[in-house]
């Protein structure tokens, strides 16, 4: 069964949030909000970066929705307007969308936000429209850093695909299997993978 996901190169993300831009403004995403943002590892602290110097470090997560494999907030949601797509995807039927925002408060993540002008929640669709013609999220197909890759999350991360037709697997540096993570599962099973190598994943225990 098609799971389709983001793979992130967190050794690639250079933190610069072209990804954010382009998808807030491919998709209409109302000032106030985002769509998919980008955090930044020991944000608290001065200068952003972790450690002690020489030994600095400064790490970026690309965040949106996960299209998570069983999503709490389908669960939660009185109307059915949140549901999931054969395609693994999650999305949300604005015609059904009564802004009671059950779901925002469901998501582990927040990354699901009240339109006020429309009042109903809206998140990352992963560019629904895009992918449904056989291209690429638009998070992906502008990421200058070639940190966003696209595929089924059910297979291989390394066949995952860039905006040039690459695999992650043939342009990344190598990297491992206990080199790929999920944002932590309180039971949705996250669909997203994050590469990061060299580096304490803090994420899953």
């Amino acid at each position: 069964m098609t799971k389709l996901a983001i793979g992130i190169n967190l050794d690639r993300c250079i933190g610069c949030h072209t990804c954010a831009n382009a998808c807030k403004m491919q998709n209409n995403v109302p000032d106030g909000m985002l769509w998919n943002r980008v955090i930044t590892e020991g944000c608290d602290a001065i200068d952003g970066a972790v450690g002690e110097y020489p030994n600095l470090t400064r790490t970026y997560v690309p965040l949106a929705c996960q299209h998570c494999e069983n999503p709490e907030f389908v669960k939660v949601c009185p109307t059915g307007a949140s549901h999931k797509l054969e395609d693994g995807t999650v999305q949300i039927d604005k015609s059904k969308c009564i802004g009671c925002q059950f779901c925002a408060m469901a998501c582990p993540y927040g990354v699901r936000y009240l339109n006020e002008e429309e009042r109903v929640v809206e998140k990352c669709t992963l560019c629904e429209q895009q992918i449904a013609q056989g291209d690429l999220p638009q998070c992906v197909k502008n990421c200058v850093g070639m940190a966003k890759w696209f595929g089924d999350a059910d297979g291989d991360i390394r066949a995952f695909k860039g905006v040039r037709g690459e695999t992650i697997g043939s342009f990344c540096e190598e990297f491992s299997d206990s080199d790929v993570h999920h944002l932590p599962d309180v039971g949705n099973r996250p669909s997203f993978l994050y590469i990061l190598r060299d580096h304490t994943w803090k994420g899953e225990e």
